[in-house]
């Protein structure tokens, strides 16, 4: 979820069903209280109250209202399986392409290098002679590569279709059902990392999980993306900020994330941004796009290792190369599918009468909490991610078309002050109290103590 941290490329979806009853009304999510108490440092969003409370009001339970219907009870047969499938980055055929992977950059690195030799071993009348053959037949030369460059052209528009729901082309080098495959490789490697650490079905955080998911997907059953998958919920005790959805529907959630979200509005989101992942075949997308330009990338190592006249110029040649493919091709691109799951996850949110306005709000908060901890700040064109702010003004641009998606869906009228103000107001209160206590005191003054008083805030 943070700017640096994992990628995760594949994502799944959900698809339990809940009761619809009525029309218009929303439902109380009652979970139990665990009792267990905040970590400060995970509990900042618990400050910036995102349920349309007033400031310093205590937030009540939190509530989450269907599209038009009443959703209290669950049949949901949203299923926690230690048996069931996830996913990996590659399957059958694209992992056979990641293991031979390093042989096909060593062929081309032996390749290049065996043309370097070969040519200085020739004698110079030969050499000549060569250079003579080349001039004499340039246009067949540049035929031959104009045509290589036709094949791979033709390649890859032949390769494109048509994304879901966003209908961008993109290319699909591998099959889906590769990556099905695969699924079950990186669920069951997934499961034995986190055996100890699976919660109950039965704890509180759990059932938050479970019902978040399996209204979302019910929410969105309209797109057959959505309904095709059954979701598969497992929360995992840890403290990172994170949550990832494999491309067939295994839904994993850390316990840092439901510490760092302020309501259920903002794990609505997240969570529908995970799905938005796995709905829209990102990691497919992904693993093809690195393929193609890695089999494009091999004929240019090849060049370098046969033109540099040096292997250490040749090693710094490859460095540059694999540098400048990763961030003019690999990480723009990762930045624009998690732009894309950003503005998909806001539609189900939507259209699950998510109160969308928390979503630029939980980006704020992680940059006021990373600002708070001191974490340096890393330039958004070497991250896989876009920075927290970044995406906090792009969901603020796309929160008006979201809530036309929510008014067509017969949703609730929100009620209350915009969350986005709640946070601002917070902030200027912040820094405020802030002010109040840098005033100089050398008596008193621990210069070694926070100058924020969150409790307070």
């Amino acid at each position: 979820l943070s700017g640096n941290t994992r990628n995760w490329f594949l994502s799944g979806i959900p698809d339990p069903h809940r009761n619809v009853t009525g029309k218009g009304q929303a439902c109380l999510l009652s979970v139990p209280n665990t009792g267990a108490k905040r970590n400060a440092h995970h509990s900042l969003g618990r400050f910036f109250s995102q349920s349309s409370q007033p400031l310093g009001e205590k937030v009540t339970p939190l509530l989450l209202s269907c599209a038009g219907h009443h959703f209290c009870a669950w049949n949901a047969p949203t299923i926690r399986s230690l048996h069931t499938s996830p996913s990996l980055q590659a399957a059958p055929v694209p992992l056979f392409w990641i293991i031979v992977k390093p042989a096909q950059k060593l062929l081309a690195v032996i390749l290049g290098r065996s043309i370097r030799n070969w040519w200085k071993a020739l004698p110079p009348n030969k050499r000549e002679l060569l250079k003579e053959s080349a001039r004499q037949n340039k246009w067949k030369i540049l035929l031959g590569v104009s045509g290589l460059g036709v094949v791979f052209v033709m390649f890859y528009f032949t390769h494109l279709e048509e994304t879901p729901i966003t209908g961008r082309p993109r290319l699909l080098v591998f099959g889906k059902e590769h990556f099905r495959e695969l699924s079950q490789m990186e669920y069951e490697m997934w499961m034995e990392e986190f055996k100890n650490q699976m919660l109950p079905e039965t704890d509180a955080r759990f059932q938050v999980v479970e019902r978040v998911v399996g209204h979302l997907s019910e929410s969105n059953k309209d797109i057959p993306e959505v309904s095709a998958l059954q979701w598969v919920i497992h929360v995992v005790d840890e403290p990172g900020v994170n949550a990832f959805v494999l491309p067939n529907g295994q839904v994993f959630v850390f316990t840092g994330l439901l510490e760092a979200v302020s309501d259920i509005h903002q794990l609505s989101f997240i969570l529908g941004h995970e799905i938005a992942h796995a709905v829209l075949e990102h990691a497919v997308k992904k693993a093809s796009l690195v393929h193609f330009l890695d089999f494009l990338s091999l004929i240019f190592l090849t060049m370098i290792w046969a033109i540099c006249p040096r292997d250490s110029l040749a090693v710094v040649g490859q460095w540059i190369q694999s540098k400048l493919q990763e961030f003019m091709f690999d990480r723009p691109y990762s930045r624009t599918l998690e732009a894309e799951a950003d503005k998909v996850g806001l539609q189900f949110a939507a259209k699950a009468c998510v109160d969308v306005r928390a979503s630029s709000v939980f980006w704020q908060q992680m940059e006021l909490a990373e600002t708070i901890q001191g974490q340096p700040k890393i330039p958004e064109w070497l991250s896989t991610h876009p920075s927290h702010e970044n995406r906090a003004e792009h969901l603020d641009r796309l929160i008006p078309q979201a809530l036309k998606i929510r008014e067509s869906c017969n949703c609730p009228s929100l009620s209350g002050p915009d969350p986005r103000l709640i946070f601002r107001l917070n902030m200027q209160h912040l820094l405020e109290s802030s002010k109040d206590r840098e005033t100089p005191n050398p008596t008193k003054q621990d210069l070694s103590k926070p100058k924020l008083d969150f409790a307070h805030t």
